[in-house]
């Protein structure tokens, strides 16, 4: 042990040897260092205590070892560590790759806002400083039919915007079966306990009804809150009180009704026959009070949490001190601008979320066939065959839905799938794909023409 010690090269003999190397000299001499430093820490370390699994045997040997460890850290460092990925799992609003993909006209205008000064909080007309809150507020008003909104980072930001402003050291009454955790394990009990807002259950897990939240109100009550259950379903013996009968009670109680839309959705995805989805339009029209929902979800926008309903209650929360740590940047307005302008003016198929949801499979099946033809024309290797199966929307949203599709399902013949699984996800731009069956599965639901040849390309080079 102690004769393997004594083969450890010195820092400044393995640095001199890096600094002759291109790479080596462009890099920050101090971080080269400290680099050195801790691999050769390391590395004693791992001798002392028995630990060293290299072949490494005298000293060039470990300086070889050495300095290639450390031209991958230099390599990791230099590079980015968000990249963009080929989402061809079929998931729409993936949450692990991003959720919602924007429109071009959310990113063409995020890109003038980016190379420019903007009018974040400058009013142009009176030459004074403005508000940011004011950027988006009539397009959300246009949109939901509210009287006033605001927006904060996201959904949870805005409940707990919500909560701690308008009911702090008071009870709030929500349903036994609305108490759901969302993604991270973040619940609605535990934000309200931080909020500071008194949470009073009632119903069961099952079964709610109306007189469960009359006979919950009292002196100490600021406000009966729905959670709508866009993450998960409940189906059976059950029964809720819907939204119309909750502002009912809510008024002649006077407090405040408010419903946590969750995903939100702007366009109405029950016309092209998917799923259930209430809109922000009509939860306000059935008496809310306030609703609150996602910007990167069923919207089809970047990370956002919006509230719209009662211009005072509104204006309580632009008061409080958390609505300035809570605050969005330029980025973040800009694209929701643009993809608020995409619904309010357009039909709203021009956002990638609502042309990827409402695709029909058999215009899908159509591209599938075509990209195995090409496929097989290109290459002789792969055993490709056109599957019927089901996308789903992702993103916690629509729980109970499956979007027929089909997707093109490669079978390789003499290696593991999963060994060309991971080929297109470490190419160099990564392809995320499924396996079920002992097969590759690209539902090409989610994948942009563009993208199909990428995809093509790679499978053509991974041909062993």
């Amino acid at each position: 042990m102690l004769k393997l010690l004594r083969e450890i090269p010195p820092i400044h003999q393995i640095q001199e040897a890096l600094l002759k190397e291109e790479r080596g000299r462009e890099f920050p001499h101090d971080l080269l260092k400290q680099l050195i430093q801790e691999e050769v820490n390391d590395l004693r370390e791992a001798l002392i205590k028995e630990r060293y699994t290299g072949k490494a045997r005298d000293r060039h040997g470990f300086q070889s070892e050495i300095i290639a460890s450390i031209k991958e850290k230099m390599a990791s460092l230099n590079a980015n560590h968000l990249i963009p990925v080929i989402n061809a799992t079929g998931v729409v609003l993936h949450t692990n790759l991003g959720r919602a993909r924007l429109s071009d006209a959310a990113l063409d205008h995020m890109m003038e806002v980016a190379k420019s000064y903007s009018t974040l909080e400058y009013n142009l007309a009176e030459g004074i400083r403005g508000s940011r809150h004011t950027i988006v507020e009539e397009a959300i008003c246009k949109a939901t039919g509210a009287e006033a909104a605001m927006v904060v980072n996201n959904n949870a930001a805005a409940v707990f915007l919500i909560l701690s402003a308008l009911a702090k050291e008071k009870e709030v009454v929500v349903s036994r079966g609305e108490l759901v955790e969302i993604g991270g394990s973040f619940r609605v009990s535990s934000i309200m306990e931080e909020s500071g807002a008194r949470l009073k259950e009632v119903g069961t897990t099952n079964k709610t009804h109306p007189a469960d939240y009359e006979q919950a109100v009292n002196d100490e009550t600021a406000m009966l809150m729905k959670v709508h259950r866009s993450n998960f379903a409940i189906v059976g013996f059950t029964s809720e009180v819907d939204r119309e009968q909750l502002a009912s009670i809510a008024k002649k109680q006077q407090v405040i009704f408010y419903e946590d839309l969750g995903s939100g959705a702007l366009y109405d995805y029950r016309k092209d026959g998917i799923g259930e989805e209430p809109t922000v339009q009509e939860t306000l029209a059935a008496g809310a009070d306030l609703v609150s929902f996602s910007g990167d979800k069923l919207l089809g926008g970047p990370q956002a949490g919006m509230v719209a309903g009662k211009k005072e209650l509104i204006d309580r929360l632009k008061r409080h001190q958390l609505a300035r740590v809570l605050r969005v940047d330029k980025f973040t307005l800009a694209a929701l601008e643009a993809t608020l302008g995409e619904h309010l003016y357009k039909d709203g198929t021009n956002i990638p979320t609502i042309r990827d949801i409402t695709a029909k499979a058999e215009e899908i099946r159509k591209r599938a066939s075509q990209f195995k033809e090409q496929l097989e024309k290109k290459c002789s290797y792969y055993k490709v065959e056109v599957e019927a199966s089901v996308s789903q929307v992702g993103g916690g949203t629509m729980p109970a839905v499956e979007l027929p599709t089909y997707v093109v399902a490669i079978r390789t013949n003499d290696y593991p799938v999963n060994e060309l699984e991971e080929k297109l996800r470490r190419s160099e731009q990564p392809i995320i794909t499924r396996i079920k069956d002992d097969k590759i599965l690209i539902d090409l639901r989610t994948v942009t023409t563009d993208e199909e040849a990428v995809i093509l390309s790679e499978l053509v080079n991974s041909d062993h």
